[in-house]
């Protein structure tokens, strides 16, 4: 048995463990207490999976006749948004990828401009925090290579996903969708903006025309419907200031790595 496919089966097993903190953290309460606890944990399951995996490490990937017949779709299936309704009805011709925040290089791309560049193809398996999982093919830019033609500044330390989907309806925008990470995981080589999956467009229920796959975390750090992408050096300003969506509304951990 290879040395990381150890690591990985042990890391499977404390996520399994994790994993019903994780569900008892779905709900958000106020008991100081028990946010403190989940942080704990938290720290724990970052600390050990920086422990055991190299930087480098790649989640398992798999073969054609793994691809699971039928992938489900997690969270929203269509944003309720007359922009993004508009942007779908043209096949996202119009829609570009905002890159900016700390970086020397600020760009804005489209859809043909993400696919002309070197891409990766992966199978990979895909772990919902509601406990299900799926194998599909995905295709996509490299984030690293994105973020490398912008330069980051040295004070960067996350990078934010903003969303098209609004999943609570705010007067501030705090209700759209957004996730986070951090550098580490965010240059992984298999941290990819997808654009296809199984080898067709990525349809509208997976997060057309772009979402992330970062195949070391839960499906719910792969943020879906893609708009802009911002490094940073704090999340406080972003939703509720806790790094993501569900980490905002329902104590969901910031590090969800697998």
């Amino acid at each position: 048995m290879s040395r990381d496919l150890s690591r990985r089966r042990f890391l499977s097993g404390a996520a399994a463990i994790g994993g019903g903190a994780l569900l008892a953290g779905c709900y958000p309460t106020a008991d100081p207490d028990v946010h403190t606890v989940l942080k704990v944990g938290e720290d724990l399951t970052e600390a050990t999976q920086r422990f055991f995996l190299k930087p480098t490490s790649l989640a398992r990937e798999f073969t054609e006749a793994d691809i699971s017949p039928k992938f489900r779709a997690n969270g929203t299936r269509m944003p309720d948004s007359p922009e993004y309704a508009a942007l779908a009805a043209n096949d996202f011709a119009d829609w570009r990828l905002e890159v900016g925040g700390l970086v020397e290089n600020p760009a804005t791309y489209s859809l043909a401009d993400l696919r002309a560049m070197p891409s990766r193809t992966q199978i990979t398996r895909h772990d919902c925090v509601e406990g299900w999982t799926c194998i599909g093919k995905w295709k996509g830019v490299p984030l690293a290579q994105i973020l490398n033609a912008a330069r980051l500044k040295p004070e960067a330390k996350f990078v934010v996903f903003t969303c098209a989907d609004e999943l609570v309806k705010t007067l501030d925008g705090t209700g759209r969708y957004y996730e986070s990470h951090g550098l580490e995981d965010a240059f992984h080589p298999q941290t990819i903006l997808a654009y296809e999956m199984n080898d067709r467009p990525l349809p509208i229920e997976h997060g057309a025309p772009l979402r992330l796959r970062a195949e070391r975390m839960l499906g719910y750090k792969m943020p879906k419907y893609i708009m802009k992408v911002e490094a940073v050096d704090s999340l406080a300003p972003f939703g509720r200031g806790k790094g993501g969506f569900w980490e905002d509304y329902a104590d969901y951990e910031w590090y969800a790595g697998i």
